[in-house]
């Protein structure tokens, strides 16, 4: 019994590679040997981390820093560690063939005013149809037990030559439907659902039994593996193709703002809906264009072909998403030029001439035949091996190495010195280990640094998809799982409202959006509360006491410079004030203190009037008891971050997204996607080619959705703090054993407590195990069943340590002692002296006879 240093869960992760087979962009061919080679050297296991609370400086502007402190007693890195399976998948060359189909036929302009027929557009490609390729790519294949990354490399199209991937529409999309009246009455009088031809009947050829949980594994599928899929998709986008054939402009649009009223994305449907009813149109605006997207379940997507696009802060921000963010096959591979046949020649020419001039005619046959075996062998390495159009050159020094090895061969006879013979042998040793005129790779070192430039660039983005979607950074702190979540909602306006129907909140998208953060085994409750500052003077003061204002240097995407006085609130200062108010019956709902349910308070102030926001910039923010929420009128606030050149505007009159991020970090201490922790700079970095998808956790969409990857987070982190939690209770036990002091007569009082102690001990070992292999399963639910159960077994484990040691202390305190006294000369002779002195004082005296 020793005291534990870590933990691993275990986590399943595909890397998908569609167009890699030789097919796709400028025919790059990967192999399971270069894959192995460079994707074990990524990190397979890293510490879960947390990231410490995160501050602004405004010099420069909009800088996150985090301080560095740890405020909690977990660690900021932990003692749970994640241990990644990595399964690379190639799909065949068919299944590229579907991808590029799809892009093709779903693209389509980004500016429907611009009706040039060359390929100088830029074209938009409908991400919430592709996401029924994807995701009916894994039902297939019953590969969801997993997680799905797709790395895509299809081949350019000369007429679409630039695009990327968007949810919704664009800008010019937008303004046509703002313009036409009539299109808007239709819209509103449309009816649904409408069915998708890609939603097709879900077919399944399962691609393995179980994952093969190991370090790494390579598999690639064959043609015939996906032919049914392969089939069912081209007939599908066949049909879409079809539908779209003689439409103009405008019916286009109309088609595809139907889709989204009556399609799966809920929030795009009720924003459209309202912004047509009001007729106006002021808050739909088009989502960033962008090469990586996190679908709704487990998957995401990389597509190294689309872009180049960047996002990030607008200006003094860090690990800002920028064109070059990730590996580009053309930039890298496609700029290797390949040299012509005469240029070849010449070449070789040039180095047999320089070679040659250095030798006599003194040097041996041998010598010569191994300086024209270096010469072959190195120009062969750079301008034969791994050629798409194989140089008449090379095969012409293929023939003539095969002469060079029976010339070397000649010299191996007795009559040969024996120098020369030992050359002769050792060059045809190194001949016979060749592989330089053959297409595969078997020597697993690249020939290019090109390739290895990509290669390496790609492995880090892999890596990084592991740190920041799988199993991302928390917040700092403690997060437990309750088995009810009550989420106590206080809607704070101005005036009074007559029925909390009235208020300018999408009540039931605020329900929906706070339901998606439940595991498995939760209840969710909701407790809506209506509160004026008018009729209540405390909570005014509240208010007042909090609202700031403050002036804030800000640059534009265009380069201008400027300040702006920001009206905010305090979000410490509101958070005591509100804690003082009735005592702070305002954050003690009916569960305050059951340890089953857990409250969670949601202030949602509504404000009229100027823009209001939470410590100068943000809509939401989440704090240890409670979660603060703002809304004002404004529509169109130039946020500080921008996408490809243009800012990008937050509708302050709906900060749902904002404030479900900030109850997510709240409840489970989920972080923005382009936050992370970092060991080298012990503090939390940022990394903003990782925030995208429709989810409250990306700033280049407005969508909300939260994904099975965020779900999965919410309940690892639950997880890990119990691990953690009961890692530390059975330290502090194995501690106390150490410490204590043992001997003979404790022995047999140890030993009758034995058993219960082994037995406890045993049985946290046992829910450790089976936690981790639930969560290697994806099995949430039952992992989340045995939390409990943990938590009693740790504290069970403590108990018993408490009480053996307890039954040791009286054997400690009445153990017998023995006096152990040394006699020396001088004792003795000491000894003596006090008999003697005793003896002349205590002897009896002579009674003296009286005179009188």
């Amino acid at each position: 019994m020793s005291q534990v240093d870590a933990i691993y869960l275990p986590i399943p992760i595909n890397f998908i590679f569609i167009g890699f087979e030789g097919k796709g962009n400028q025919e790059f061919k990967l192999g399971p040997e270069e894959m192995e080679r460079w994707f074990t050297k990524i990190d397979h296991v890293f510490e879960h981390t947390r990231v410490p609370q995160l501050g602004e400086y405004l010099t420069p502007f909009y800088r996150v820093r985090a301080d560095g402190v740890q405020h909690h007693h977990l660690p900021l890195i932990s003692s749970i560690n994640y241990n990644f399976s990595v399964h690379a998948i190639e799909m065949g060359e068919k299944v590229t063939e579907v991808f590029e189909r799809a892009i093709k036929v779903l693209a389509r302009r980004d500016d429907v005013s611009d009706t040039r027929s060359d390929g100088d557009q830029l074209w938009q490609v409908n991400i919430d149809e592709m996401e029924y390729l994807f995701t009916s790519l894994i039902e297939y294949l019953q590969i969801d037990k997993a997680y799905n990354i797709f790395i895509l490399n299809p081949k350019r199209d000369s007429n679409r030559h630039t695009y990327g991937y968007r949810r919704g529409l664009s800008e010019t999309e937008i303004n046509s439907i703002k313009e036409d009246a009539g299109m808007q009455t239709n819209l509103l009088k449309s009816k649904g659902p409408i069915q998708n031809p890609l939603d097709i009947e879900k077919k399944r050829k399962p691609l393995y039994m179980t994952h093969p949980m190991v370090k790494f594994a390579w598999t690639s599928v064959e043609s015939i593996d996906t032919a049914q899929w392969v089939n069912f998709c081209l007939e599908a986008l066949n049909d879409i193709e079809k539908s779209f054939s003689g439409k103009s402009t405008s019916e286009i649009v109309y088609r595809q703002a139907e889709q989204l009223l009556h399609g799966k994305s809920f929030d795009l449907a009720l924003t459209l809906r309202k912004e047509l009813k009001s007729s106006k149109m002021l808050g739909l605006y088009p989502e960033c264009l962008v090469d990586s997207w996190i679908g709704k379940e487990r998957w995401a997507f990389l597509d190294l072909t689309a872009g180049p696009f960047s996002w990030g802060p607008t200006v003094g921000g860090e690990g800002v998403r920028t064109g070059i963010s990730l590996p580009n096959v053309e930039k890298t591979i496609g700029a290797v030029i390949e040299i012509t046949e005469e240029e070849a020649e010449d070449k070789l020419q040039s180095v047999v001439q320089e070679k040659f001039s250095l030798f006599g005619d003194d040097h041996h046959a041998v010598d010569v035949l191994l300086a024209e075996m270096d010469i072959y062998e190195l120009f062969v390495f750079r301008h034969c091996k791994g050629r798409r159009v194989k140089l008449a050159l090379c095969e012409e020094l293929e023939e003539r190495m095969g002469d060079m090895k029976s010339e070397m061969e000649t010299f191996q006879g007795e009559e040969q010195e024996e120098i020369h013979r030992r050359k002769a042998a050792e060059a045809i040793k190194r001949m016979e280990q060749w592989n330089l005129f053959t297409d595969a790779y078997e020597d697993t070192k690249n020939y290019t640094v090109a390739r290895d430039s990509f290669l390496s660039h790609l492995g880090a983005t892999l890596w990084g998809s592991m740190k920041h979607i799988v199993a991302p950074s928390s917040a700092e702190g403690a997060f437990h799982y309750y088995e009810k979540i009550s989420y106590q909602l206080f809607f704070i306006t101005q005036e009074k409202v007559k029925h909390i129907d009235l208020l300018p909140v999408e009540q039931n998208a605020i329900k929906q959006g706070l339901a998606s953060f439940i595991v498995p085994g939760q209840k969710v409750q909701f407790h809506p509360h209506m509160l004026a500052l008018s009729e209540d003077p405390a909570l005014a003061m509240a208010f007042s006491v909090a609202r700031r204002a403050a002036t804030v240097p800000v640059l534009l995407v265009n380069g201008t410079y400027k300040t702006s006085v920001r009206s905010y609130l305090d979000s410490f200062i509101l958070q005591h004030q509100l804690r003082r108010l009735s005592g702070g019956e305002l954050l003690r709902g009916a569960h305050f203190k059951s340890r089953s349910t857990l409250e969670v308070p949601v202030f949602w102030f509504i404000q009229e009037g100027d823009p209001l926001l939470i410590d100068k910039h943000y809509q939401a923010k989440a704090l240890l008891d409670m979660v603060i929420v703002v809304q004002s009128s404004q529509s169109d606030w130039e946020s500080h971050l921008q996408c490809n050149g243009q800012s990008i505007l937050w509708d302050l009159r709906n900060p749902l997204k904002a404030g479900l991020a900030a109850a997510a970090e709240h409840l489970a201490g989920l972080v923005p996607l382009h936050l992370t922790y970092s060991h080298a700079h012990e503090n939390a970095i940022q990394d903003w080619l990782w925030s995208f998808g429709c989810n409250p956790f990306a700033s280049t969409s407005s969508g909300w959705h939260t994904s099975l990857f965020q779900s999965d987070t919410i309940a690892r982190n639950y997880i890990v703090t119990s691990l953690e939690e009961s890692v530390q209770l059975v330290n502090s036990a194995i501690d106390l054993l150490i410490m204590e002091r043992t001997n003979d007569l404790s022995f047999k009082i140890f030993k009758a407590q034995e058993h219960s102690l082994v037995a406890s001990y045993n049985s946290v070992v046992s829910l450790w195990r089976q936690i981790a292999g639930a969560v290697g399963d994806i099995r949430y639910g039952d992992s989340m069943r045995s939390l409990s159960m943990l938590e009693e077994a740790s504290q069970r484990f403590l108990e018993t340590t408490n009480a053996t040691l307890a039954a040791l202390h009286p054997i400690h305190c009445t153990r017998q002692r023995q006096v152990e006294v040394q006699f020396d000369i001088s004792t003795l002779l000491g000894f003596i002296v006090v008999a003697a002195i005793l003896l002349f004082l205590l002897r009896p005296r002579r009674p003296k006879p009286k005179i009188n």
